[in-house]
Protein backbone atom coordinates (compact mmCIF):
# COMPACT_ATOMS: atom_id res chain seq x y z
CA UNK A 1 0.00 0.00 0.00
CA UNK A 2 1.21 3.11 -1.46
CA UNK A 3 0.36 6.21 1.36
CA UNK A 4 1.03 9.79 0.01
CA UNK A 5 0.81 12.78 2.50
CA UNK A 6 -1.62 15.24 1.25
CA UNK A 7 -0.82 18.45 0.38
CA UNK A 8 -0.49 21.27 3.29
CA UNK A 9 -3.55 23.86 2.96
CA UNK A 10 -2.13 27.80 2.70
CA UNK A 11 -3.87 27.89 6.12
CA UNK A 12 -1.35 24.93 7.95
CA UNK A 13 1.61 26.23 5.73
CA UNK A 14 0.79 29.79 7.21
CA UNK A 15 0.60 27.92 10.64
CA UNK A 16 4.20 26.33 10.25
CA UNK A 17 5.58 29.61 8.98
CA UNK A 18 4.77 31.43 12.14
CA UNK A 19 5.58 28.38 14.32
CA UNK A 20 9.44 28.51 12.48
CA UNK A 21 9.18 32.25 13.08
CA UNK A 22 7.86 31.71 16.61
CA UNK A 23 10.84 29.41 17.45
CA UNK A 24 13.35 31.59 16.56
CA UNK A 25 12.19 34.79 18.14
CA UNK A 26 12.34 32.41 21.68
CA UNK A 27 15.84 31.77 20.68
CA UNK A 28 16.49 35.58 19.65
CA UNK A 29 14.84 36.83 23.14
CA UNK A 30 17.05 34.23 25.17
CA UNK A 31 20.17 35.20 23.49
CA UNK A 32 19.22 38.88 24.42
CA UNK A 33 18.59 37.80 28.00
CA UNK A 34 22.19 36.29 28.47
CA UNK A 35 23.89 39.20 26.65
CA UNK A 36 22.15 41.40 28.91
CA UNK A 37 22.38 38.99 32.30
CA UNK A 38 26.72 39.29 30.91
CA UNK A 39 25.88 43.24 30.79
CA UNK A 40 24.64 43.45 34.22
CA UNK A 41 27.63 41.40 35.70
CA UNK A 42 29.98 43.29 33.84
CA UNK A 43 28.57 46.60 34.60
CA UNK A 44 28.59 45.39 38.43
CA UNK A 45 32.27 44.78 37.88
CA UNK A 46 33.08 48.01 36.76
CA UNK A 47 31.16 50.13 39.48
CA UNK A 48 33.14 47.57 42.11
CA UNK A 49 36.09 48.44 40.20
CA UNK A 50 35.78 52.39 39.81
CA UNK A 51 34.51 52.33 44.15
CA UNK A 52 37.90 50.43 44.98
CA UNK A 53 40.23 52.97 43.04
CA UNK A 54 38.23 55.93 43.96
CA UNK A 55 39.09 54.56 47.53
CA UNK A 56 42.51 54.01 46.61
CA UNK A 57 42.60 58.01 45.16
CA UNK A 58 41.51 59.00 48.78
CA UNK A 59 44.53 56.76 50.57
CA UNK A 60 47.31 58.28 47.97
CA UNK A 61 45.50 61.97 48.84
CA UNK A 62 45.13 61.85 52.68
CA UNK A 63 48.88 60.08 52.35
CA UNK A 64 50.37 63.04 50.00
CA UNK A 65 49.04 65.25 53.20
CA UNK A 66 50.62 64.17 55.25
CA UNK A 67 53.86 64.12 53.24
CA UNK A 68 53.57 67.85 52.61
CA UNK A 69 53.05 68.50 56.44
CA UNK A 70 56.09 66.56 56.83
CA UNK A 71 57.97 68.60 54.48
CA UNK A 72 56.98 71.52 55.60
CA UNK A 73 57.93 70.47 59.22
CA UNK A 74 61.70 69.84 57.44
CA UNK A 75 61.59 72.98 55.99
CA UNK A 76 60.99 75.03 59.08
CA UNK A 77 63.48 73.05 60.87
CA UNK A 78 65.82 73.97 58.11
CA UNK A 79 64.80 77.59 58.06
CA UNK A 80 65.30 78.17 62.10
CA UNK A 81 69.47 77.10 61.32
CA UNK A 82 72.31 74.93 61.72
CA UNK A 83 71.77 72.08 64.43
CA UNK A 84 73.56 72.41 67.55
CA UNK A 85 75.88 69.20 68.66
CA UNK A 86 75.26 68.37 71.95
CA UNK A 87 77.62 66.61 73.89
Amino acid sequence: MNWKPRPLSELEQAIDRLRIENIKLRREIENKQGHMGRLKVLLHQRSDTIDELHGRIEQLQERNRRLDEEAESYVAIIQRGPLRERY
